[in-house]
């Protein structure tokens, strides 16, 4: 399966400039591409103003991603601002390219910069079945705990969409491909650049990485980029079998309170 991550700058807390913008670089995506993966809030940027910005579900940002996805033929996935039943998710969407949508909502709210006092916090952890690929989502600071992102044998693919700091790109550069070796997984992971409107600066660094945890492609640094890899099921496969650590592995139960 081919598929594309958009490293791009965000017009801060602008949906139309941003949508505009990824409209254009979404018609110049390689033929063949099947997924296409977009930044954490690719509308707004890394904003705390939810009731400024959120759109009911599914609002303008969805059906553009349905539009989007139908029109091009591949599948698109990103997270924008959300609001349900009075209150505000980091929402991240799958859009198929026959129309129909998944979500999944942050599980781990960024405290540091007071995300969890403005957003509730998802409490499914969400695996979408494309092309025969079983695609774990993820967004941002959810890098940061194994346990919930731990292959249970039910995923192919973690996808993680992020406002990740340059500041804590050591971080990011390490966790990546521990994820990827530890879950036997390929890993596609997309981040913004450019200074946001706390100037706050993103030196981007998104990548593919195989479940041995080699980089097959990342973005330049700091610049807008698109980059793309070719994954591999048989590949994926031998490794699983040649390897099986999964069967090692140990039970657990997640405490969602």
């Amino acid at each position: 399966m081919k598929i594309a991550a958009i490293q791009s700058n965000l017009t801060w807390e602008n949906r139309e400039g941003n949508l505009k913008k990824f409209e254009h670089i979404l018609g110049d995506i390689e033929h063949g591409t099947k997924l296409v993966v977009l930044p954490e809030m690719f509308t707004t940027g890394f904003s705390m103003k939810p009731e400024n910005l959120a759109e009911e579900h599914p609002g303008k940002t969805v059906n553009w991603m349905k539009e989007m996805a139908i029109k091009r033929s591949f599948a698109l996935t990103g997270s924008y601002i959300a609001i349900e039943n009075g209150k505000y998710y980091n929402r991240m969407v799958f859009a198929f390219p026959t129309g129909e949508i998944s979500t999944y909502d942050k599980r781990h709210l960024f405290r540091m910069a007071r995300e969890d006092q403005h957003y509730t916090a998802g409490n499914q952890r969400v695996v979408v079945s494309y092309m025969g690929w079983r695609i774990l989502l993820s967004v941002c600071y959810d890098l940061r705990f194994p346990v919930w992102l731990r292959n249970r044998n039910d995923y192919d693919l973690m996808v993680l969409v992020a406002n990740f700091p340059e500041k804590r790109m050591q971080a990011w550069n390490t966790l990546l491909p521990a994820r990827a070796i530890e879950n036997q997984t390929y890993v596609v992971a997309c981040n913004r650049v450019g200074n946001d409107g706390n100037n706050i600066f993103h030196s981007g660094d998104s990548q593919v990485i195989d479940p041995m945890g080699q980089v097959l492609a990342k973005a330049k640094r700091a610049d807008e980029d698109v980059i793309y890899s070719e994954l591999s099921m048989e590949y994926l496969m031998s490794i699983r079998s040649n390897f099986p650590v999964h069967i090692d592995a140990d039970n657990f139960m997640i405490d969602l309170d």
